[in-house]
């Protein structure tokens, strides 16, 4: 299913849900700890795991951005700064093991957001199937499949918006 976009104060909010059957523990050290996280997201690195603390994006370039930990509840909430924007997890409990909320709040839609959006899609199906002991055959087709769908996506929300 694709990212629900909704207006917000601040821009827009993509909110991507997935229900696993795994506890909220195992999929919070997928985002939490550095040997799981590199695993769906391989320049992601936690630095310091705590609010105001930081995670680091490799930029592959020998240079890395920090973004700051806004918000941080242990196996609850784990939100930080994405450039200008901002990527919050948030993890409870269900029926038959956990949801995962992931909102990534957006200031401004670039030619960039279908990309990130469907990027966001494949490490959230990665994640999964990890959880599930496999891994995606091609991260890259599936990008690109959900690529286009996302660019369809942002595109009719972009018009549906401004009438």
């Amino acid at each position: 299913m694709l990212a629900e976009l909704k207006l917000a104060p601040s821009g827009v909010v993509a909110r991507f849900e997935r229900e696993w059957k795994h506890d909220v523990q195992k999929v919070w050290s997928f985002l939490t700890e550095n040997d799981k996280l590199s695993k769906w997201f391989s320049e992601l690195q936690i630095e310091d795991l705590r609010e105001g603390g930081l995670v680091k994006f490799d930029m592959g370039d020998g240079t890395f951005e920090e973004m700051r930990i806004t918000h941080f509840e242990p196996y609850t909430v784990l939100a930080y700064t994405w450039g200008e924007d901002e990527v919050r997890f948030e993890l409870q409990r269900a029926q038959e093991g956990c949801q995962l909320v992931l909102m990534e709040t957006i200031h401004n839609i670039t030619s960039h957001t279908a990309k990130d959006l469907a990027g966001w899609h494949v490490c959230l199906d990665a994640i999964g199937a990890l959880l599930d002991e496999h891994t995606l055959e091609s991260r890259e087709d599936e990008w690109k499949t959900w690529y286009k769908k996302y660019q369809d996506h942002v595109d009719y929300f972009q018009k549906n918006r401004l009438q």
